[in-house]
This record gives C-alpha cells, sequence and structure tokens, in this order.
C-alpha cells in the first residue's frame, strides 16, 4: 500500500491487489495514509492452494480489472 501510494504521489498510475481477506485491512490502512481512494483488486482467498488452471482464471479476472483501474 505505500508504494502504490508513493507512485501516485509522483503521477505513476498504481493498483493495490491482493486476496480478498485483506480488504478490510486495506481499507484501514490506504485511510491512515490519507489515500482512501488507491485502486485496489481483490483475488478469491486463499491463493497459495490453488491448482495453475485456478490461478490462471484468477489472473484473467484479475488482469481487466487492474487495467480498468490504471486507465480510467
Amino acid at each position: 500500500m505505500h508504494d502504490i501510494n508513493d507512485l501516485e504521489l509522483r503521477g505513476i498510475p498504481g493498483v493495490f491487489i491482493a486476496s480478498d481477506q485483506f480488504i478490510d485491512a486495506a481499507d484501514s490502512q490506504s485511510t491512515s495514509l490519507g489515500f482512501p481512494a488507491v485502486a485496489r483488486v481483490f483475488t478469491p482467498h486463499p491463493i497459495q492452494d490453488r491448482t495453475d488452471d485456478e490461478m490462471l482464471t484468477y489472473a484473467d479476472v484479475a488482469f481487466d480489472q487492474i487495467v480498468d483501474s490504471l486507465t480510467l
């Protein structure tokens, strides 16, 4: 979150990406950093036990959300 905040402050678009287990933590941290609207994309949790095919599906879904966040 600190890195995304730093990038955005320098005019470089960034997106925070994490599994959905961290939604509340991302909200709290971005608010405490004074950057509550930081772009973020969440994948299903957990990811460590996913098969390659499942991870590709997660990545396909996340990719479109990431591109949208960077280009809006």
